[in-house]
Parts: C-alpha cells; structure tokens; sequence
C-alpha cells in the first residue's frame, strides 16, 4: 500500500486538487475524495464544476447518485461505492485503516497546525501499517519536490 502526503504550501487545495484527480482519471483509476467536514464537501463539489474554463472533472455524490458510476465519488465517510484505486483525504480527513484503496493520498495545508498535526498522526499510522509513505512539499514556484 503506499500513502502519498502532499504538503501545500504556495496553492489552495482547490487549486492542486483538480491536477492531481486529473493525473489519476489519466491513469485509469478511480478516485474517491474524503472531506473533513460539509462545507469543504459542497466548496470542492462546485470548485471541480469550475476549476478551469474550458474543462470540470466528472464527479458525483450520495446526494447525486449513481455512486458506482462515478468517476470520482466526494464524500465525509470511508465508503468505496465506485471501486476507486485511489483515496484522497483533505481537510483533516482521516483514514481509519489502510485498506480498500491501492493508494492513499493526503493533501494538507502546511500553514494549519491542526493539519500539520494530523498529518503527522497519519504518517505514524501508515508506517505502523506496513505502508509506504512518501512525503512531497510544494516549492516557491509551486512545483512538486520529494523530501521523503
């Protein structure tokens, strides 16, 4: 199992985000995107309407229906209705246990203790679990570096 952790540190998630759903739907995985709360459920259900001017990722919701046929499910809990490969947790959302996706990736905001905190829970949890974790850190110029 790997767990990837993306710290922002130059973008919103809103921003990074999209890239990184559009990277796993060119891959041919599914992606389930887990909430820490309600309002950032309904903020990233229009943000990925809108994101860009000429494109929106497909997505649904239990509201929407059709969970199995989603290509990316948003949700608050740990269900799995669309066979994802991938699970992305943001906004302190947490996994429970490492299981039911092929990878874990968590964004968080770098300039949030509280997030920072959890993410580091979360590293703990996932090398306890046997997982391999990798850590990337956004640059000044907003790019991707691995740091671990």
């Amino acid at each position: 199992m790997d767990v990837y952790f993306y710290h922002l540190e130059q973008q919103t998630l809103e921003r990074v985000l999209p890239s990184l759903l559009e990277k796993t739907l060119a891959r041919g995985w599914r992606a389930v995107v887990q909430a820490g709360s309600a309002d950032r459920l309904e903020a990233l259900d229009l943000s990925l309407w809108t994101y860009a001017d000429d494109s929106f990722l497909p997505h649904g919701t239990a509201r929407i229906g059709h969970s199995s046929e989603q290509p990316i499910y948003l949700t608050l809990g740990s269900e799995n209705p669309n066979g994802a490969g991938v699970r992305f947790l943001v906004d302190g959302a947490e996994a429970q246990e490492f299981a039911g996706a092929e990878r874990f990736v968590y964004v968080f905001d770098g300039h949030d203790s509280d997030a920072l905190a959890s993410a580091r829970a979360q590293w703990k949890a996932a090398k306890a679990a046997g997982c391999t974790v990798t850590y990337w850190q956004q640059s000044q110029s907003g790019r991707w570096e691995q740091k671990a």
